[in-house]
């Protein structure tokens, strides 16, 4: 059984948490002289809604659920540095990882002094169920799961995060980045039966915001409360609220680019299939594949001095001699391939 007050640490618990004026006030005024800004209106002039309303509201509405359940971050990565910190203790605590996975999971646990233990998936990119809970004890309080995965681009089987969820005495983190490409996979419609369930999406991939920074947490609201205690007031800018409000008031242009990007992801994967030296060309649920090449740092360094970039992750476990390849426009995908013929690899 799963509480979240046994779970989260005793300073959390007892912080109190920073209140602006506009914390205790409903509505518009009409003279704001509480918060110390510049009175001229440019449009930028007054610090921006704590708590989002608005964007939140647009979000509930996206994904299925109440405003409530929603939390929003510079970025996922201010997302996976608030669930360190809400139940981490430094030095004492662990967190679980799958690699090949997201790299920030492991660099957010460095900074804030909390062990890394690293459970490999299955040579088919699945968790190790039996592994997991082989590493995992009583210190175990994160078990991150990316899906689909980075960098393997593959959907986790839902029967097995079923299963951690059951099993798992921790908080369950399902990192949905690249969910929008398959959208009807998502872990949200489990979230009313587990309360260990945390998942995370974003805007910087199907919606073409990654410049925006705004990274999502789906979760029940007494986490979604701790959440909002501990981020900094002020977390999402005026101006990127508004670019991702604005961006998702035209759903139809996010569609239309989404379609594009899976037609494009079938005709590359076509045409890398043409290549002798192309290995194995894993399937994929994102935007983005996993090809396995030889002479993968070879062809990396070759397509750089063409000024073409891919991903070499060929150092990273189960990824051997494999190129992360992103789908790009028409143009860019046709130069990568032309590039590579040319290459000769």
């Amino acid at each position: 059984m799963f509480i979240l007050e046994d779970k989260i640490r005793n300073n959390i618990k007892a912080l109190k948490p920073y209140a602006s004026a506009r914390d205790e006030f409903s509505g518009e005024a009409d003279v704001y002289l509480d918060a110390n800004e510049n009175p001229f209106p440019n449009g930028k002039n007054r610090y921006p809604d704590p708590h989002q309303r608005v964007l939140r509201g647009r979000l509930a509405n996206l994904k299925g659920v109440e405003p409530s359940n929603i939390f929003t971050g510079n970025g996922s990565d201010e997302v996976i540095d608030l669930l360190m910190r809400t139940f981490c203790i430094p030095g004492v605590d662990n967190i679980i990882t799958l690699p090949p996975t997201y790299g920030m999971y492991g660099v957010s646990a460095g900074v804030n002094d909390v062990e890394v233990r690293e459970v490999p998936l299955t040579t088919y990119f699945q968790p190790d169920v039996d592994a997991i809970f082989e590493l995992a004890d009583e210190r175990s309080k994160l078990l991150f799961i990316c899906s689909p995965n980075n960098p393997t681009a593959n959907l986790v089987n839902k029967d097995i995060i079923i299963e951690l969820l059951e099993r798992f005495e921790g908080l369950v983190v399902i990192d949905e980045a690249y969910i929008d490409f398959c959208p009807s996979e998502s872990a949200v419609s489990l979230l009313n039966e587990y309360p260990n369930l945390f998942i995370m999406q974003t805007l910087s991939k199907a919606w073409g915001l990654a410049g925006v920074r705004i990274g999502i947490g789906i979760g029940q609201t007494d986490l979604i409360q701790v959440l909002d205690n501990i981020k900094p007031p002020y977390n999402i800018s005026v101006l990127n609220a508004d670019a991702a409000i604005e961006a998702l008031s035209n759903q139809e242009m996010m569609n239309e680019k989404l379609n594009i990007l899976l037609s494009e992801k079938v005709w590359l994967i076509d045409a890398l299939q043409q290549l002798k030296t192309v290995e194995k060309i894993y399937a994929s649920d994102a935007n983005f594949i996993l090809v396995r090449i030889e002479k993968a740092d070879h062809v990396y360094r070759k397509l750089i001095e063409q000024k073409i970039v891919v991903r070499n992750r060929s150092s990273v476990i189960l990824c051997e001699q494999c190129l992360r390849i992103t789908v790009g426009t028409p143009e860019e995908n046709k130069k990568l391939i032309n590039t590579l013929y040319k290459l000769k690899v």
